[in-house]
C-alpha cells in the first residue's frame, strides 16, 4: 500500500503515521504537508530515516504538485488530515479555513478522479453537528456547524460525499471527538493549559468552564481511522467518540492537580463567540466494525501520561512558545 497522508506533520496526522509504521510492514507513506505554524517535522523526528517514509512539502491547494506526487509515488490511498483547525483562529480570520479545508479537499478529490485511488478518507470532526443539550448525534443527523472552522469542515464533507455520488470516488469520512495526547500544538486546551501551568501562567477558561467535550486519546483515533480504511463501507461516515465527557473546568483541575499547581491560576475570561455548549456523538456504527476506545477509557491514566510527555519533552515545545 502506498499512502499519501496530507497534513502528516500535524498532531493527529503524525500520530497516525507513527501508528501505521509500527503496525504494518507493507505500508509506504508519503507525508505531504505545507508546514504551516502547526505543522512540525519534530513530530516525526524518530522515523525520518525510515525507508518506508518520505516527506514532501506541499500545499493541498496546489493541484500540479498534488498530481505530480501521486503519480511519482504511485499513491493508491489518501488520508486527508490537512486542515486549518483552531476555532479561535477561524473566528478572527476565516479565509484560510475556507481555502484549505474546502478548496484543498476539492483539489484532492479531483486528483482521485484522475488517478486510480483505492480509498480516499476525509478526516472530519464532531463539531460539524453543532451543540446538543441531551443525547448523542448519529451519522444520519443533520449537520449544523456553529463556527467558520466547523462550517468549512462540514462543507468539505458535503463536497466529498458528492464526489462519491456523482463520480463514484471511493470516499470515507470519519468524525472524531476532541483528541488529546503527545505532539499536540500548544494552542489547544490541554497542551496550552499544561504549559501555562508549568510556567505558573494563568489558565484562561472560557465563561463558566462548563462546556462539555468527549475526550478521545489520539492513539484510539488512529486505530479507528485504520479500521475504517480496512473495513469501512465506501461512501459511509463514521463517528469516533470515547463516551468520555468532561467539562473544560474539570480538565483544568486535572491538569493543575497533576502539575501540582494552585487553582488560583484559573482565570475565567469572556466566552468565545458562538461557543458550542456540548458535543456528543454516538459511535455504535464503528464499534460494530470491532473498534473500542481502549486507552481513552482510563482517562486519568491517559491524561497523566500526556502531561508527563509534555514535562519530559521540553525540547519539542520550547521553540513553539517563544
Amino acid at each position: 500500500m502506498n499512502m499519501m497522508v496530507t497534513g502528516g506533520a500535524g498532531f493527529i496526522g503524525s500520530n497516525f503515521i507513527h501508528y501505521l509504521l509500527s503496525n504494518y510492514d507493507d505500508v509506504h507513506i508519503v507525508n505531504y504537508d505545507k508546514l504551516t505554524y502547526a505543522g512540525n517535522l519534530d513530530n516525526l523526528k524518530d522515523i525520518e530515516s525510515n525507508p518506508r517514509y518520505r516527506f514532501i512539502r506541499g500545499d493541498i491547494c496546489d493541484a500540479k504538485k498534488v498530481n505530480e506526487t501521486i503519480k511519482k509515488e504511485e499513491i493508491n490511498h489518501i488520508v486527508n488530515f490537512a486542515a486549518e483547525s483552531h476555532v479561535d483562529r477561524s473566528v478572527t480570520g476565516p479565509e484560510a479555513f475556507i481555502k484549505t479545508d474546502i478548496f484543498g479537499s476539492f483539489t484532492l478529490l479531483e486528483a482521485c478522479r484522475k488517478f486510480d485511488i483505492n480509498r480516499y478518507l476525509q478526516i472530519s470532526t464532531d463539531e460539524v453537528y453543532g451543540s446538543i443539550e441531551k443525547g448523542s448525534f448519529k451519522e444520519t443527523d443533520m449537520l449544523s456547524p456553529s463556527s467558520p472552522y466547523s462550517s468549512s469542515k462540514a462543507s468539505a464533507e458535503l463536497l466529498v460525499h458528492s464526489y462519491y455520488v456523482t463520480y463514484n470516488v471511493p470516499i470515507l469520512i470519519t468524525r472524531s471527538s476532541n483528541n488529546f495526547g503527545s505532539y499536540q500544538y500548544p494552542e489547544k486546551l490541554i497542551p496550552l493549559f499544561i504549559l501555562n501551568a508549568l510556567h505558573d501562567k494563568s489558565l484562561p477558561v472560557y465563561g463558566d468552564g462548563l462546556q462539555v467535550r468527549d475526550w478521545l486519546y489520539v492513539e484510539d483515533n488512529c486505530k479507528a481511522i485504520d479500521l475504517v480504511l480496512q473495513k469501512g463501507v465506501v461512501g459511509e461516515k463514521y463517528n469516533i467518540g470515547a463516551d468520555n465527557e468532561h467539562t473544560n473546568i474539570e480538565i483544568t483541575n486535572i491538569i493543575l492537580k497533576e502539575t501540582k499547581k494552585p487553582k488560583s491560576l484559573i482565570e475565567h475570561v469572556t466566552d468565545r463567540l458562538g461557543h458550542d455548549r456540548r458535543y456528543s456523538i454516538d459511535s455504535s456504527k464503528i464499534k460494530k466494525l470491532g473498534w473500542k476506545p481502549s486507552k481513552s477509557q482510563d482517562f486519568e491514566k491517559s491524561m497523566e501520561q500526556t502531561i508527563k510527555w509534555y514535562i519530559n519533552n521540553q525540547w519539542w515545545w520550547t521553540k513553539l512558545i517563544k
